[in-house]
């Protein structure tokens, strides 16, 4: 039986040039799906990828209790000197903590590929930065000055929206902000932020506490100290996470959204190339009815014939799956696109098609393929010789 199905899978893969036109229809059904599940999940990975990329176990983010995001916290500045006191915080030779209170606002600006309003986060901090983020670097420019209105963009940022050139001047808050210099984080959430003095930000929006702060710890292990000391102390009301913790908690929701968008759009969109697949594969099985036939009046059995067919579908698939695969990576791997993160302000990163996404999408490809290829397959096996024979 094993010579029989090789010998029929074979004759009938032979015979796929001259049946170049129905064949396509499979090949071009499942790889549009896998392109589009494939792109869509590009996004999720290299979203996760830069959520992911942001923070690290020794560093840590108080918010106020209850607070969801830095956007809707809030800490007085005897809050954050208490915090600044706190034990298992790295200080400096000074004896100093390294941490920084941050203020964080929204400010809106124009998108460079369409000139769309969008949400920005402009992040106030401090003269420790540098200390408390080794993954900072200054990539053009200098640093800006405390007490005056000058700011640092982020890479990212600089690539996505208007009027972000060392040089420019961006207004907001009744006021006009100079660009002055350009930095990278290795690609985090922070590298679509910009970055002033935070007693600056503070003057310029007349606000006299912080949203958040960030401090360094002696090590992972001082996390646990660090936190009860603050969630014990009566006097402080606050919400204590590493910066891991807190940036993965920010893209859940949307992760869980996205990975819904690419498996249902997929899913309607593989019925659909099954149906091509169906149809596809009927009119092949009806056209070679005098083939099949004459095979198993020769001695042939109905299992060779049920997984020619099969392994007909599977393969038109397969090279569906690799076409598609290949059309999401030469178009969107490496693309730079913005989403909404936890602060309201947009998020860039990279479309990322890993390996992973190319197994799954050929898995789909496969899967469809089998299913499209099953019932023509049946009907080919069950087909009536004598009356094949007579209708030819």
């Amino acid at each position: 039986m094993l010579k029989q199905t090789i010998a029929v899978t074979g004759m009938n893969l032979k015979a796929l040039p001259q049946r170049l036109g129905t064949s396509s229809v499979i090949v071009i059904g499942i790889a549009g799906v896998v392109a589009v599940l494939v792109s869509v999940l590009a996004m999720v990975v290299g979203f996760r990828a830069t959520v992911e990329n942001t923070g690290r176990d020794d560093r840590a983010l108080v918010l106020r209790g209850g607070s969801q995001a830095e956007i809707n916290s809030s800490l007085a500045r005897e809050d954050a000197q208490t915090i600044l006191d706190a034990a298992g915080l790295r200080r400096d030779a000074d004896g100093e903590a390294i941490a920084c209170p941050e203020v964080v606002v929204i400010i809106s600006m124009k998108t460079i590929s369409d000139g769309s309003d969008s949400n920005v986060t402009l992040r106030g901090t401090c003269p420790k930065l540098e200390t408390l983020r080794p993954e900072f670097k200054l990539v053009a420019g200098r640093m800006y000055e405390p007490a005056v209105r000058e700011l640092i963009v982020g890479a990212s940022a600089a690539q996505q929206f208007r009027n972000l050139g060392i040089g420019d001047e961006i207004a907001f808050r009744d006021s006009s902000w100079t660009v002055v210099g350009h930095f990278s984080t290795g690609g985090d959430n922070h590298e679509s932020e910009l970055l002033a003095d935070n007693e600056t930000v503070l003057s310029a929006y007349r606000r006299n506490g912080y949203q958040s702060l960030t401090a360094m710890l002696e090590s992972p292990d001082s996390f646990t100290a660090f936190k009860d000391a603050l969630t014990t102390n009566p006097t402080l009301k606050v919400d204590v996470r590493t910066e891991p913790q807190y940036y993965a908690k920010q893209s859940e929701q949307l992760t869980k959204v996205l990975n819904f968008l690419a498996y249902f759009v997929g899913g309607i969109m593989a019925v659909g190339a099954m149906f091509g697949a169906l149809n596809t594969m009927y009119t092949a099985v009806s056209t070679r009815s005098v083939e099949i036939a004459t095979l198993r009046a020769l001695g042939f059995s109905s299992m060779p014939v049920v997984m020619s067919v099969i392994v007909e579908a599977v393969v038109l698939a397969l090279i569906g799956g690799l076409i598609g695969s290949a059309l999401a990576w030469l178009f969107f791997n490496g693309n730079a696109v913005s989403t909404l993160g936890g602060n309201f302000s947009q998020v860039v990163f990279r479309l990322t098609v890993s390996g992973g996404l190319v197994v799954t999408g050929i898995i789909w490809a496969c899967v469809i393929g089998l299913i499209g290829g099953l019932f023509p397959a049946i009907r080919a096996a069950r087909l009536p010789i004598a009356e094949a024979l007579r209708a030819h």
